[in-house]
């Protein structure tokens, strides 16, 4: 017989202190960053996909004429929040609480040296289609035709009804009942469902957009809105 394995007993007190150094590093980190380098802009983000992220992370990896490389930072708003300083009195630098009081919903923070016209020249061209995840709003009537269903195997009819399509397999290929040209997915302005969205991954049907949106500007000191 093998011998039982015990439980591994973490202690809540070290779990606290490791939780503790970690958000103080984060702080540390941020604030480094911004001693790094010139500017400082925070950015609005929807639909956001960690693989349509990671472009805009490798667009800001390249160093600068000082070695420095740009950093970003996310998900992290009310740390965010005390790194820069939530008031005159205790902010990193001057003016950077006034994009404090701006941290917040999905935001995140870009500390770099490059140009003006190079970042958000940037971030104004990047809109990139993608699935929409449940609860989007459709930005447009959305809809499945006879002919997109025709592509599919017929080992697709149950799993497309589960979804809520009416569908039949008609001389030998998967159809809409009753003869119909066309299945809507969802209506412009609607919430998309889950079954919604999984049929529009199905068909290949992007509703949504990726978008980075700037905020404000920081640099030396002074503070500019951006929206």
């Amino acid at each position: 017989m093998p011998r039982s394995r015990r439980a591994k007993v973490v202690a809540l007190t070290a779990t606290a202190k490791k939780t503790r150094e970690h958000k103080s590093e984060l702080i540390s980190e941020i604030r480094d960053a911004i001693d790094a380098h010139s500017s400082l802009y925070l950015f609005s983000f929807e639909n956001m996909r960690s693989n349509k992220f990671k472009d805009v992370r490798m667009h800001f990896r390249d160093a600068d004429m000082e070695g420095n490389m740009s950093r970003i930072f996310l998900g992290k708003n009310k740390l965010m929040q005390v790194a820069l300083g939530r008031g005159p009195e205790d902010e990193h630098s001057e003016n950077l609480s006034r994009v404090s009081k701006l941290t917040t919903g999905s935001v995140g923070l870009l500390v770099t040296s490059r140009g003006r016209e190079d970042v958000e020249g940037y971030f104004s061209t990047l809109v990139e289609k993608d699935f929409a995840r449940a609860g989007a709003v459709a930005p447009s009537t959305l809809k499945i035709t006879g002919d997109m269903v025709a592509t599919h195997p017929i080992s697709m009819t149950e799993q497309f009804r589960k979804l809520g399509m009416p569908v039949e397999v008609q001389n030998g290929k998967i159809g809409l009942v009753g003869g119909k040209t066309e299945f809507v997915a969802c209506k412009e302005g609607q919430p998309l469902s889950a079954e919604a969205c999984k049929i529009l991954v199905h068909f290949g049907v992007k509703a949504a957009d990726f978008r980075v949106k700037l905020i404000c500007r920081w640099s030396d000191g002074e503070f500019e809105a951006m929206q």
